[in-house]
């Protein structure tokens, strides 16, 4: 009998935990239907202005970030995801996990693309404003 309960409950967290994901995507950029190599895989609204840091990671990413995840984190199909979108959020993601990501690489574990390679030539305090820059995208389209 305590078995039963303990499945029971645990099939309600996970049917909340499924609706609260699904409301959740319903604010965040939608990943578009076109998956031509190289295309732009969400449409990402443009904050009207970036914070100082912002500013500066900004010119990092499209240094060393864009060729990849694409202009302003729209990510490109057959290349890399979007960052800005909510598996990407601070609860999920938190900036650490850029860290890690440029420092050490990443395996492939919620998109397609195959595993991301270490990042030369940026340091901590560079990974920190290009952070700064992905959070005010993030912000400017619901999530965060």
């Amino acid at each position: 009998m305590k078995q039963a309960g303990f499945f029971g409950a645990a099939g309600l967290v996970a049917l909340a935990g499924y609706f609260w994901f699904a409301d959740a995507d319903q604010s965040a950029p939608q990943i578009t239907g076109d998956t031509a190599s190289g295309t732009a895989l969400a449409e990402v609204i443009l904050p009207a202005t970036l914070s100082e840091q912002a500013q500066m990671g900004k010119l990092a990413y499209d240094a060393q970030c864009a060729s990849c995840h694409g202009v302003n984190a729209v990510g490109q199909a057959g290349v890399a995801p979007p960052l800005v979108h909510i598996i990407y959020e601070p609860n999920h993601h938190g900036d650490e996990s850029f860290q890690r990501a440029v420092g050490q690489g990443v395996q492939a574990h919620h998109w397609p693309f195959g595993n991301m390679p270490p990042v030369a030539g940026l340091t901590r305090a560079d990974v920190a404003m290009i952070v700064a820059y992905v959070r005010d995208l993030q912000r400017a389209n619901g999530i965060y």
